[in-house]
């Protein structure tokens, strides 16, 4: 083995100038480490951005770890980039970066722009690739028609390592391709459009659920190689099943080995805590107003979209980028130059993100998860907006389980809180959201949020879930919740699967399969997902008796559908409500039936009468089951 580096660059001046300038997108295909032929050698080049180093060495197996005899070379442009070519290393080979800082600081860094790292605890990076003959194509080439936001998208949240464990071992993780055969038929089974994954990206403490990442570019090793997850996503595509991300541009963890003090000094963070440091997580936040943080960030967004093929990205705690004070006191932060409160510079970054994915990636999700009021999170940049395609709409799932948490005799008392939601449904492209913080942390899984006994409780869920479903927006529900587990989510196993052996459970199951089939069957539910013309309260005044009733319309006024829901357990015998056309109105989706482990206590629906009633023309008269949803539809 050769005991030397040689001068090498991938870059040229036009790729240092647009990293400089905070415009370089692709940086994976220049940072990092790759095989190449040199002069008909094959070896390795790496490169690295240490702008504050005096001496970048790679140390790893190959030379017994020795900081000296491998030592980069620093480029003549002060970008601060350390580059070189090692011939005879090849894939598979594990390093790192020694390097001192101009101060002598001596460092140990693993790679930044690493395709794959050693299994946690161990920090090294390996020298990987992400080739792979992808059969995915069809899928790519109808995405476009398949997934914009007029269509419908219902989306399965989950986490990798405690979806499902290996039946022979209940502590070992499934890899990637195993997931694959258990999956696909799973959503295949569900219904779901969707599948979002928790952050898969490297990251050294598994209890933080993947969001305090160290390796932005190296899909965790804990499940397999980087084409084992390729396998994974092409499976689910081959089956018309999407693929979302969660992203976390927002901060990142002190490990040593970690981003945090790269090359001895702030290089991605800002140095002044009331900045660069979250007092939350304990984590340090990206400074957004650099313009190589910004290029490596955007880079790493269209990485996943371009080498793993996924179809859309959920940015994680927008909020906390958007705001300085954010979960800080009064003198913990600093104005902007303006004297607000307002994060101008990942603002500046948020837009930038969004224009690079969607002028890349045009057929793809970028989804925020956004708590606050601020405007425009979904409007299009040259509007002034953030530019995102879709906002979790956070508001609505906290009034909604408030609301369903109470005992149905006490209802009559919350019933704004369901109503509350169209007052700003249509500011901005909602999507529904019950996800992973609702049944974690002391919050209970949703079927244990249900009052009542049992039957109430499973009667509660479906209600809730029609009541979803069928309101304006797209949908997402994190896994577990589908069956009714009734334990907490726990990161340290299994999903409690045995529970489907049980009716209540399979039967919710079965319910989730028939909301997800309505849902994509009729465009009322999805055409106008984002239209206020796509609603229409027909009743939203019956607090007494706890019943909501309303339209939810598609571009063809005959898929018009009505939405009946009673969340009291009293039955609603021959309740009056109005239509928009005469006929016959027929019942798609009853949450009481016995298929689904309700009371199937018996529907009937009149005939229409030329009687005007709740603002409309006609009037049918219904018998509403208890605790209850339908969903009717004008017979043809």
């Amino acid at each position: 083995m050769s005991q030397y580096v040689e001068v090498y660059s991938l870059f040229t001046d036009f790729d240092v100038s647009l990293f400089r300038s905070g415009k370089h997108f692709k940086l994976y295909e220049k940072f990092g480490s790759h095989v190449i032929d040199v002069n008909g050698v094959e070896g390795v080049y790496f490169s690295v951005w240490a702008p504050n180093a005096s001496s970048v060495a790679v140390a790893g197996n190959f030379n017994a770890w020795n900081p000296h005899t491998h030592k980069l070379f620093v480029r003549w442009d002060e970008s601060g980039i350390w580059e070189g070519f090692i011939p005879g290393l090849k894939n598979g080979e594990i390093y790192k970066y020694q390097i001192v800082s101009n101060q002598g600081e001596k460092l140990e860094k693993a790679d930044p722009f690493a395709l794959k790292a050693e299994l946690p605890p161990r920090t090294a990076s390996i020298v990987s690739t992400t080739w792979y003959e992808w059969e995915d194509s069809e899928w790519l080439k109808e995405r476009g028609a398949r997934v914009g936001l007029n269509k419908p998208v219902s989306v399965y949240e989950m986490h990798l390592g405690s979806w499902m464990r290996s039946p022979a071992n209940p502590e070992e993780f499934l890899n990637y391709r195993d997931i694959a055969k258990a999956l696909v038929p799973y959503i295949l089974e569900a219904g779901f459009t969707h599948v979002e994954f928790l952050p898969v990206m490297e990251h050294p403490y598994y209890p933080s659920w993947g969001y305090q990442i160290t390796g932005y570019f190296a899909a965790t090793s804990r499940y397999g190689s980087p084409q084992d997850l390729m396998f994974l996503i092409e499976e689910l595509h081959k089956n018309n099943i999407g693929v979302i991300l969660d992203w976390v541009p927002s901060h990142f963890p002190e490990d040593a080995h970690g981003l945090h003090r790269f090359d001895g000094s702030y290089l991605y963070e800002h140095e002044d805590r009331r900045k660069g440091f979250h007092p939350d997580w304990k984590s340090y936040i990206f400074n957004y107003g650099r313009n190589e943080v910004r290029s490596f960030l955007i880079s790493n967004a269209l990485f996943w979209l371009e080498r793993y093929h996924v179809d859309g990205l959920r940015v994680d705690a927008v909020a906390s980028m958007l705001y300085l004070d954010y979960s800080r006191k009064e003198n913990e932060w600093i104005p902007n130059e303006f004297g607000g409160r307002e994060n101008l510079e990942a603002v500046h970054f948020l837009k930038e993100f969004n224009e690079a994915v969607y002028l890349h990636f045009p057929d793809v999700h970028s989804i925020a998860e956004e708590s606050t009021s601020w405007p425009g999170v979904t409007k299009p940049t040259f509007a002034n907006g953030l530019g995102f395609g879709m906002k979790w709409m956070m508001g609505w799932m906290n009034d909604t389980l408030s609301y369903f948490k109470e005992d149905p005799i006490n209802r009559k008392y919350h019933h704004d809180k369901m109503t509350f939601g169209t007052v700003y449904a249509f500011h901005e492209n909602f999507m529904l959201p019950f996800s992973h913080d609702e049944v974690v942390h002391g919050k209970e899984s949703l079927i244990y949020k249900m009052p009542g006994d049992e039957w109430q409780k499973f009667a509660n869920l479906r209600a809730l879930y029609l009541y979803m479903f069928t309101f304006s927006g797209t949908k997402l529900l994190f896994m577990g919740s589908e069956f009714g587990q009734t334990s907490e989510w726990n990161v340290n196993q299994s999903l409690d699967f045995h529970l489907l052996e049980y009716e209540p459970h399979k039967k919710t199951l079965k319910f989730i399969h028939s909301l997800n089939s309505i849902y994509k069957e009729q465009p009322a539910l999805y055409e106008k997902s984002f239209q206020g013309d796509g609603f229409e309260w027909v009743e939203l005044g019956d607090h007494l008796n706890s019943v909501f009733v309303y339209l939810r319309k598609g571009n063809d006024p005959k898929d018009q559908l009505l939405v009946i829901l009673n969340l009291t357990p009293t039955v609603r015998n021959e309740y009056r409500i109005g239509v928009p056309f005469a006929g016959k109105w027929e019942v798609l989706l009853n949450s009481d039936s016995e298929a689904y482990y309700g009371s199937d206590y018996p529907v009937e629906v009149s005939d229409s009468e030329e009687l005007p009633w709740m603002n409309q023309p006609f009037s049918i008269s219904v018998s509403v089951p208890p605790l209850s949803g339908l969903i009717l539809k004008q017979a043809k």
